[in-house]
């Protein structure tokens, strides 16, 4: 069912702030403006989000997969990596370490968590994480020009695209069922990997290895499911709200299953980048917000 991302929402406190810091320190360029209208919030099931301002954003190489900054206020108790939800935004780049250079600067809005450094599971592909300026986490990867197992298509500027995006909960098998069972997607076996930041983030032991199972959607795309250990918990959000942080995250849809629990029934969008798809949001079993949106292809220029 899922084909590809398209965009990743986040609730953001101050939006000129916020667009800012991806432009300046990612290079990232505004492709529109506007407010959130209801017809968006109520087929979110949001209500309160209505005349929100925020902005869509995509990186210099290209529009395939947008960012979009909603202006919402600060949720007390949210942390990065210590709530269920989405929790990772993970984004092609062609020199980690120059890049760590940029944010370790004075001014930088970016808190540099995981120095870049290869993966143990594959010594090629070099990442590092940096907290944004709303708490939200990011992975900066360079795939080798050659490819990885999953992902074919390396960055095509110093900071590209999303091309995975990680989800974590409390079980691996509400996870694999969800997203192999409910949305039909090829889901792999879990195997137990150490994540670095997630240990230090909930003072764990620093081999301490937690089951992790991939969805790949195409040579492009993947997601990560994560089982988080105790100490999580989940997400804070207000009743008819967006979670803060990495809010929701949109796909490509080849069909929209009316069977799904759908927030509301999927109606046609007209504004950017919808272009008239039907679009609607369900709730996965990390209380992870997913917005399908329906068709086989779909630009995200304005």
């Amino acid at each position: 069912m899922l084909r590809a991302i398209k965009i990743v929402t986040l609730s953001v406190s101050d939006l000129t702030e916020a667009e800012g810091a991806y432009a300046e320190w990612l290079g990232y360029v505004r492709t529109a403006r506007g407010r959130i209208d209801s017809e968006l919030a109520n087929g979110w099931g949001t209500p309160h989000i209505e005349g929100s301002p925020y902005a869509m954003l995509r990186s210099p190489a290209g529009t395939e997969v947008m960012l979009r900054l909603i202006e919402r206020p600060i949720t007390p108790g949210f942390a990065p990596l210590r709530t269920y939800g989405w929790n990772a935004n993970e984004i092609l780049v062609l020199d980690p370490g120059g890049l760590e250079k940029r944010l370790r600067a004075p001014g930088s809005p970016f808190e540099v968590i995981g120095a870049s450094a290869p993966l143990d599971s594959n010594p090629s592909i070099i990442a590092m994480q940096a907290i944004g300026p709303n708490r939200e986490l990011n992975y900066f990867t360079r795939i080798p020009p050659e490819g990885g197992t999953f992902i074919k298509q390396a960055a095509r500027t110093f900071v590209d695209r999303t091309f995975i995006m990680v989800v974590g909960g409390p079980s691996m098998p509400a996870l694999r069922e969800f997203y192999g069972q409910q949305l039909g997607m090829t889901v792999t076996d879990p195997f137990v990997s150490r994540v670095s930041v997630l240990n230090e983030a909930l003072s764990l032991p620093a081999d301490h290895r937690i089951p992790l199972a991939l969805v790949p959607l195409s040579s492009s795309f993947v997601l990560e499911l994560d089982e988080y250990p105790a100490g999580t918990s989940p997400r804070p959000c207000r009743d008819g709200d967006l979670p803060p942080g990495i809010a929701m995250v949109s796909f490509l849809a080849e069909r929209l299953d009316e069977r799904l629990p759908w927030r509301a029934m999927p109606r046609k969008i007209a504004g950017t980048p919808y272009s008239g798809r039907r679009a609607g949001v369900i709730v996965g079993p990390a209380g992870e917000r997913i917005e399908l949106i329906e068709g086989s292809d779909l630009k995200g220029s304005a």
